[in-house]
């Protein structure tokens, strides 16, 4: 167990080591057994985390909240357009006097370009540490729940085990890509097999990529890309893990209409019982949510046997809760 993460900020999946990252899922799970048998674990009495949300949330903000409270302290719900940050307050003074204020900061920020070096000033400036609650480049804590569900699904050891990462299509609107982007770097050191799958247009960061393609490697695994039009199906064969989600075309174009008239091309992209029969007859599928139903993901799968959606969720409040518990103690 690593016992060195108090006071560490969580903005990137690579913030913490691969066996830091294994401590944290060991908390998280005596945490959720803890909850379970009704013990106390108010390991943050006392203690307030600030939420700063500059784009809004369901499960990241009651996950966080009902989190803080479990523990103990307390968590402040901090809406950007209700403060003085569009009005002069800069990151600086945001992380010099929240980090006074306060005993963590937990921030929100998936605008492009600029979300990510938002959170990374903000923890310059700050003494407490700084979460990512989500920027346009990580989602750290929904990959935690993730690789928390798999393995309990799947077992500790996911050497060898396929995790399809694919493309899906969605009506509501261009999605970050900061969920497939923390599940390549995530899984691969854990050694887990991953095909990464979408639309021509809808490519990842060629760095985010770079760096799993490296943690492959070292790890002993593979990493493939299929960019194809009609890719989606095929990857899906012996697949152990299908998390199929959309997200915009970031790379290609941040124009939001011609992002969405990309998009319309590949409505076929989506998760229906032919694709995901073409995996394991144990295969797991996986969204962070909300999903459009119907449109990303028929009804029969994501309500279905083997959907593990809802346990995914949940098991946002249990790896967050050892984040906060480790990071802010």
């Amino acid at each position: 167990m690593q016992t060195n993460l108090r006071n560490r900020d969580f903005i990137s999946d690579l913030d913490f080591s691969k066996e830091e990252i294994e401590t944290i899922l060991d908390v998280a799970w005596d945490l959720k057994r803890k909850r379970a048998l009704g013990e106390p674990h108010a390991y943050l009495r006392d203690k307030v985390l600030a939420m700063l949300f500059f784009f809004s949330s369901t499960r990241t903000r009651g996950s966080f909240e009902a989190g803080m409270a479990q523990l103990g302290g307390h968590a402040a719900f901090i809406e950007s357009r209700t403060t003085q940050i569009s009005h002069g307050d800069t990151e600086k003074e945001l992380g010099e006097i929240f980090g006074r204020y306060f005993d963590g900061i937990a921030i929100r920020h998936v605008d492009w370009g600029i979300g990510n070096r938002y959170l990374n000033l903000v923890a310059e400036a700050s003494r407490v540490p700084v979460l990512n609650m989500q920027c346009e480049k990580y989602h750290p804590h929904q990959i935690l729940a993730d690789l928390m569900t798999i393995m309990e699904k799947k077992g500790r050891d996911l050497r060898r085990k396929k995790l399809v990462v694919s493309w899906a299509y969605a009506a509501s609107y261009l999605k970050p890509i900061s969920v497939p982007q923390s599940l390549i770097l995530q899984m691969p050191r854990f050694g887990m097999d991953v095909t990464l799958v979408h639309p021509p247009e809808f490519a990842l960061m060629p760095e985010i990529v770079e760096q799993a393609q490296e943690l492959a490697r070292k790890n002993h695994a593979s990493f493939e890309i299929i960019s194809d039009p009609d890719g989606m199906a095929a990857a899906c064969e012996d697949a152990d893990v299908i998390y199929a989600k959309s997200w915009g075309p970031l790379m290609t174009t941040t124009d939001p209409a011609e992002g969405k008239r990309i998009q319309d091309q590949y409505k076929h992209w989506i998760m229906d019982r032919e694709k995901l029969a073409r995996g394991k007859d144990d295969v797991i599928y996986m969204h962070p949510l909300p999903a459009d139903r119907d449109v990303e993901v028929t009804s029969e799968v994501l309500d279905g046997p083997h959907s593990v959606v809802f346990d995914e969720a949940e098991n946002r409040l249990h790896a967050q809760k050892a984040v906060m518990a480790l990071t802010m103690s």
